[in-house]
């Protein structure tokens, strides 16, 4: 009797799989594991391939131990997006360590190519030219890493994003999904397939990269636990996020805070060019049906929380954050804006950096604390009004996930900011209930209206009447990102 489903969801800082009971359609179990970063150099961010794959290869035990794998009828995958992982098609070893998104060390690269090229990249892929994006990591592996290009030159050499790369680890197969695909910047998103001229461009061969399949395609077979499980059911994890939220209409949007914040507002089937430095990716597929999305995201959001709990000290917990901002009632003229690793959408602008703005000798943690938070409502709120211009829909309600979506006076003044209802779901796992509900289609156990009944709310942040105060607040944010600009 097959009676669950493993969600495997390989993020930035942590590798979790978590056992779904299909009857119940609830989550039982979480195994978890923490995963290092380095930064060997300003602006670069490693993680060990190697160490991705055994952790997560340890969750995927213990949830089969828990159950035993006869019980399971599959694995379903989100991953960190942008992570690019090259190694050896026979042994399976990395040939230098992955290159993290949040990595910047090809921002020169990037910025050199010519606005021609720019233009072709943008029609062809949704995205705009920048270090987030695989396309000029890989490059800079394959000229600068001598392994890479030995094993290029001898046909054994796979490139791929972390999806791919567990994919291989797990079943032998070397493939990809749409959704992955879609940020490599090497990936035509209207044909669906790798385009030869921006493959010619960075340099790439077609043969290292990976077969491309919907979401709902069953990649291979894991064999564990003394079974073969199939591997179905592979998304980003904002994608993921996306289908996991219900967001299956036109109009229909989620917010995600994690390390970063990430909102993706569904385009249905029209792929949306953005007039405002938004990207264009494909959403979500259902066999061979595609969805396209508009997606904004800042590269840093949760990350800011971790810095006042680490790095200053103004927090003993992240949670403490709601307590401290609610102590007060504004910030007291203090300004934060969340720039460590520069601006994300729409700005694109790699040397801004964060900014603190507005100190006096009255200024307290506490006034700190909710200018970060309202920082990222702020961002939130700028990605939203991109969105609605770009595409000419009107966004009627946010559904939120992640960390920080526990943080009830974020979601509060989000809403204010916004302007319209913030739904909080039951399930705040998001990311690796999409992988389940992908999977389960992959695999006939649910259909596409089953799944879209399965999200309830836990909680409805509704605005306030009067938001006068708010949009003040909102331009003086403007100003110090303008400021930011012009470091």
């Amino acid at each position: 009797m097959k009676e669950y489903l493993i969600a495997l969801d390989a993020g930035t800082t942590s590798i979790r799989a978590m056992l779904y009971h299909i009857e119940e359609k609830r989550f039982v179990l979480t195994a978890q594991q923490e995963v290092e970063q380095s930064f060997p150099q300003s602006g670069w961010v490693e993680q060990d391939a190697d160490e991705i794959y055994y952790k997560a290869a340890y969750v995927l035990n213990r949830c089969l131990t828990s159950v035993g794998a006869g019980k399971i009828a599959g694995i379903g995958l989100a991953n960190q997006r942008e992570t690019v992982v090259l190694w050896n098609r026979e042994t399976g070893e990395p040939v230098s360590p992955a290159i993290v998104w949040q990595c910047r060390r090809t921002s020169d690269f990037c910025a050199s190519v010519p606005n021609e090229m720019r233009t072709i990249i943008a029609e062809k892929t949704g995205l705009p030219v920048d270090a987030y994006f695989s396309a000029s990591k890989i490059k800079w592996i394959l000229d600068n890493v001598s392994a890479a290009k030995q094993l290029m030159a001898e046909g054994k050499l796979c490139a791929g994003t972390v999806d791919s790369y567990l994919i291989f680890k797990l079943t032998g197969n070397f493939v990809t999904d749409y959704t992955n695909a879609s940020r490599t910047m090497l990936f035509n998103i209207h044909t669906l397939d790798w385009d030869g001229e921006l493959l010619r461009y960075f340099g790439v061969p077609r043969e290292i990269l990976p077969d491309v399949k919907p979401c709902t395609a069953v990649m291979g077979y894991a064999s564990l636990g003394g079974e073969k499980l199939p591997l179905a059911g592979v998304a980003g994890d904002q994608q993921a996020a996306l289908f996991g939220q219900a967001c299956y209409k036109e109009g229909d949007g989620k917010i995600t805070y994690g390390t970063g914040l990430f909102l993706l507002f569904n385009t249905g089937g029209q792929c949306v060019s953005s007039g405002s430095g938004l990207i264009t990716t494909i959403g979500y597929s259902i066999g061979k049906k595609i969805t396209y999305a508009l997606e904004g995201s800042a590269f840093n959001a949760g990350s800011c929380v971790q810095w006042l709990r680490d790095g200053l000290g103004l927090l003993s917990s992240s949670g403490e954050s709601e307590q401290l901002a609610l102590s007060v009632p504004d910030t007291g003229g203090v300004r934060f804006v969340p720039a460590f690793t520069g601006l994300g959408a729409p700005y694109w602008n790699s040397d801004a950096r964060g900014l603190l703005s507005g100190l006096t000798r009255g200024t307290t943690k506490a006034h700190i604390v909710r200018a970060v938070l309202e920082s990222i409502a702020f961002g939130a709120r700028e990605l939203a009004d991109c969105m609605q211009k770009d595409s000419g829909i009107c966004l009627r309600e946010i559904k939120c996930d992640g960390g920080a979506s526990a943080n009830n006076f974020l979601m509060q003044f989000q809403a204010d900011v916004l302007g319209i209802t913030v739904n909080r779901p039951k399930e705040r796992e998001s990311t690796a209930l999409g992988a389940a509900l992908l999977c389960g289609i992959a695999l006939d156990l649910f259909d596409e209206k089953e799944v879209a009944a399965l999200r309830t709310s836990e909680r409805i942040f509704t605005p306030a009447a009067d938001r006068t105060l708010y949009e003040k607040w909102y331009r003086e944010y403007l100003k110090a990102v303008g400021r930011a600009l012009m470091n």
